[in-house]
């Protein structure tokens, strides 16, 4: 019996558009047809049609509430409206039917029931469209500041930085395993929005578990809902997160799968679990190789990096013994060539700055070349063509610069030789192609085009 009212429930995402298609097209019928009259038949025959179509909507659509494991009050307001839509479709038949005897009915204005469908099928198809893909679907690839500003919650980026200086002070929990559910699933479990009863944005959130139970038995991975929803196919409706929302990497998943056999501490240091290194390097800046600036500066004022951190960037030290700082944009995909200024007290501090995946241009150029003691730099993803790069020949210790899907131009490539000290410049995804670069004179630079096959990393053998 279970099985049969699992089948029927699922077919609820087929039959649900039925009466949507019958509504819209009777609402336009209507319209068409208001001073005609010749499609009268026709448009109660689609109300007819449009009331059972309904009725089916909403029984498999409780089959599926009580046979998917959903919690009532995610479906309530979509049940109930889709109950009182096929009520109002009914009422619409009845009152464009010849055969309807019922004067109370005949005496009701079409033109009002027109309205009252037209705003029932909408909010119904709206709560039914955030049930199936969440509330924040169609404002998902948008900015925060965008997302804010139309009253919906963001979630800001967490990073997971580990350096060879300080990887194992690191708390398993709280500076992996926090920033990967915070990235990839608080955005659908969390305090105000918690699917299947479920809140993975604290650790008393977790503990507790959902609906069902239980995500976590400890030291049992291969017994624990949170690891094991994330290993299905992508397909598989029990696949977390859903498919059309940003999966986690193969890092991600073997480091919550090592978590939780090793008891899912919530205090303890990498350094205490003798966790190996080898699971955490796809989290080691690849720039560590590059020598920063021998030039002693002194520390950044405190209060200028807070102020900068609180308008959305990450700032941090490259290590514990320096004072340069690695900056990064990553939680600003609205930044612009303007806000470099935001950045003008720590200029002398920084040595590594992200602003890719931004709105930047070619005129920011001016402005970088008042950091002087940038050694990496990322404009990766960004509106840059080439044309004023000859302007970071000012930045004596200038050694990456990365362009990566950017729109880069060929003819700007022989700029890149005004800059003395580059050592590696990244053109993946550009219209760069290996004849562009035969002619420059970079002997000792390493201009990657991307165009071969990725070495192997530890994950990779990793098998779920």
């Amino acid at each position: 019996m279970d099985i049969i009212k699992q089948l029927l429930g699922r077919l609820h995402p087929l039959l649900v558009h039925l009466p949507i298609g019958f509504i819209v097209l009777g609402l336009l019928l209507q319209w068409y047809n208001r001073k005609k009259g010749q499609y009268s038949q026709a448009i109660t025959l689609i109300y007819f049609w449009a009331t059972i179509s309904a009725v089916l909507a909403c029984i498999t659509g409780y089959l599926q509430y009580t046979s998917e494991g959903y919690a009532f009050d995610t479906i309530k307001s979509h049940l109930w409206l889709g109950i009182i839509t096929a009520l109002f479709s009914f009422l619409m038949y009845l009152r464009l039917t010849e055969k309807n005897k019922i004067d109370i009915i005949k005496r009701i204005p079409t033109k009002v029931l027109v309205v009252i469908i037209l705003i029932l099928i909408s909010c119904t198809g709206h709560l039914g469209g955030n049930i199936t893909h969440g509330a924040d679907y169609l404002v998902e690839p948008l900015p925060n500041s965008m997302k804010s500003a139309l009253g919906f919650e963001t979630y800001e980026e967490k990073i997971i930085t580990l350096n060879n200086e300080n990887w194992e002070d690191k708390i398993f929990y709280e500076d992996i395993i926090d920033p990967i559910l915070n990235n990839k699933c608080v955005s659908c479990h969390n305090p105000k929005k918690a699917k299947g009863e479920l809140i993975l944005s604290t650790k008393e959130g977790i503990l507790n578990g959902g609906e069902n139970g239980e995500i976590i038995l400890a030291n049992n991975s291969s017994e624990s809902d949170l690891f094991t929803r994330l290993i299905l196919p992508d397909d598989d409706e029990d696949h977390m997160p859903p498919k059309e929302k940003k999966q986690l990497t193969k890092e991600d998943v073997k480091l919550i799968e090592t978590w939780i056999d090793m008891g899912n501490p919530f205090e303890a240091t990498i350094g205490e679990l003798e966790v190996h290194k080898e699971l955490f390097l796809a989290y080691f800046p690849k720039e560590e190789n590059y020598d920063y600036p021998n030039i002693a500066i002194l520390e950044a004022n405190i209060d200028s990096i807070n102020a900068i951190k609180k308008v959305g960037f990450h700032v941090e030290k490259i290590s514990k013994e320096s004072n340069f700082l690695r900056v990064s944009c990553v939680n600003k995909p609205d930044f612009s060539n303007d806000n470099l200024s935001l950045l003008k007290s720590i200029t002398e501090q920084i040595a590594v700055l992200d602003i890719g995946k931004t709105l930047i241009t070619d005129n920011v150029f001016e402005d970088l070349s008042k950091f002087p003691h940038i050694t990496i730099l990322k404009l990766d993803n960004t509106l840059i063509d080439g044309s004023k790069v000859e302007q970071l020949s000012k930045l004596a210790h200038l050694k990456s610069l990365n362009l990566t899907s950017t729109k880069f131009n060929a003819s700007n490539l022989k700029k890149l030789e005004s800059i003395e000290n580059l050592k590696q410049v990244f053109l993946h995804n550009t219209n760069i192609d290996p004849q562009s670069i035969q002619n420059l004179n970079l002997p000792q630079v390493i201009i990657d085009l991307g165009n071969y096959e990725l070495p192997g990393i530890a994950s990779d053998s990793i098998i779920y």
